[in-house]
């Protein structure tokens, strides 16, 4: 239709114009109403059955480290699959020696007596919210069945393993036997009882499991019964560190997915989620990071302030809340990959958040104009493809802070978020025993970036 209204037309007059801003505004109204819905969001079924644990971390990928340490058996194709970060394909013609190729794990017809399974270590130790069996392109030879163990391990209980190497084709050994009988994983707690599996038809290839366990584990056991294919498996939870441990004159990480940081809203996310910028190391590519569609109400000639500064009407945003509530000294926004569209500028603010003030903003969207925001971080000039790191000039004037919010403008990609600085006790202490003015805000210095040490790598 907007095509159509160029030809023949004057692109600079007023109806044409008005018309189109009129056509890009509904697009954009269509895409904030599925603005809770994360870059490689399921697109089968009703959006009303998809709970809302898949917005945390997936502490089994093997983007942050997970890994699979045994398998039963990987004869159509190995365990590793599970642990992917990208979506299922399929490849209707491709086979391999064994059999037809299968993005999953997928074991032989089993023509003995017993089941199968495999043996995950999570790549990120913590409390897990919820599973996603997902059975994607396995149709006529998914798993019927699976049950979910788990333990938390010390490094001193886990043995020797062989390493697994190459397995296609492959049963387990029995040297492999030998050392994971080890870990007496059948006695392992159950986190999920023997439950039923969809095939891996559109519609109906996830089966979601919540788990309501609050204890931290870092070994699962995956049951399935008695053979069969699963594509992936999603492991949503938060990390947990140990904070009693921490020394109190280093600078932590308090955004960190590893320590328990996790993102619990934001305005869009079309082509990469924001939990991403608070991954593991250096993002590997714009995938691993966050990025969002062009805004479509930018003017259609962009201008500039008189600080250089884009004109533009909004921005976008992302909320996320901290590993443990602390004082930030030190910022980092890395745009490393975003070359051609990184933010023009960034803000950074922070507040004090109850758990049922938490639990509110997510059900209303954070559309709550109670919450009153402090500036942690002034709007910042960001560049192309660059770290920019921001150091406090007035420690002693910042504040506990529970919760943080990044806005960029007009749009575009961060690639990594880190916000560095002590972790307070006063936000966990009960209701009665806090100083009411502990939930106020003195007032904060905001880190600025023309400040001696502003520094751009």
């Amino acid at each position: 239709m907007i095509t159509e209204l160029h030809k023949g037309k004057d692109f600079g007059g007023h109806l044409v114009h008005s018309t189109m801003i009129k056509l890009r505004l509904r697009e954009r109204l269509r895409d904030r109403r599925l603005d809770g819905r994360m870059a490689d969001y399921p697109k089968e079924g009703k959006t009303d059955d998809i709970p809302s644990f898949i917005q945390l971390t997936d502490l089994a990928s093997e983007n942050v480290g997970g890994k699979i340490l045994f398998a039963t058996d990987d004869f159509f194709a190995p365990a590793e699959n599970l642990l992917k970060k990208n979506r299922p394909t399929y490849k209707p013609k491709e086979y391999t020696e064994f059999g037809k190729w299968m993005d999953g794990w997928e074991t032989r017809r089993k023509r003995t007596p017993g089941y199968d399974w495999c043996i995950i270590q999570l790549g990120i130790q913590g409390i897990i919210r919820g599973i996603d069996a997902d059975t994607a392109f396995f149709t006529g030879n998914h798993a019927p069945r699976l049950s979910i163990q788990a333990a938390c391990l010390q490094n001193e209980e886990i043995p020797d393993i062989p390493a697994r190497g190459s397995k296609l084709g492959c049963a387990a050994t029995s040297e492999e036997y030998e050392a994971i009988d080890k870990l007496r994983s059948e006695k392992w707690c159950c986190l999920i009882p023997m439950e039923e599996l969809k095939p891996g038809y559109s519609g109906t290839n996830h089966n979601y499991f919540p788990v309501f366990s609050q204890q931290k584990w870092t070994h699962l056991r995956l049951n399935i019964f008695p053979d069969g294919g699963i594509a992936r498996l999603r492991v949503y939870g938060t990390g947990q560190k140990d904070w009693s441990s921490a020394d109190p004159k280093e600078l932590i990480d308090l955004v960190s997915m590893v320590h328990g940081g996790v993102c619990v809203g934001y305005s869009n996310a079309h082509f990469g989620h924001p939990r991403n910028i608070i991954g593991i190391g250096k993002a590997k590519s714009m995938a691993d990071g966050w990025e969002t569609a062009r805004r479509l109400d930018r003017p259609p000639v962009l201008q500039t302030s008189e600080d250089g500064f884009l004109q533009v009407p909004g921005g976008e945003w992302a909320i996320f809340k901290l590993a443990h509530p602390g004082v930030i000294t030190q910022i980092e926004i890395d745009t490393h990959h975003f070359k051609g569209n990184y933010p023009d500028t960034c803000k950074l603010e922070g507040c004090v958040l109850t758990s049922s003030e938490e639990e509110e903003g997510i059900s209303q969207k954070w559309h709550m104009p109670n919450v009153k925001w402090k500036v942690l971080l002034s709007v910042t000039k960001l560049q192309s493809n660059k770290n920019h790191l921001f150091d406090s000039v007035a420690l002693q004037l910042q504040n506990v802070v529970t919760h943080v919010k990044i806005t960029i403008a007009p749009d575009g990609g961060l690639s990594r978020l880190r916000l560095r600085g002590f972790p307070s006790s006063l936000c966990l202490l009960k209701p009665t025993e806090k100083i009411m003015s502990s939930r106020r805000f003195p007032v904060i210095v905001p880190l600025r970036a023309n400040c001696s040490s502003f520094k751009i790598t």
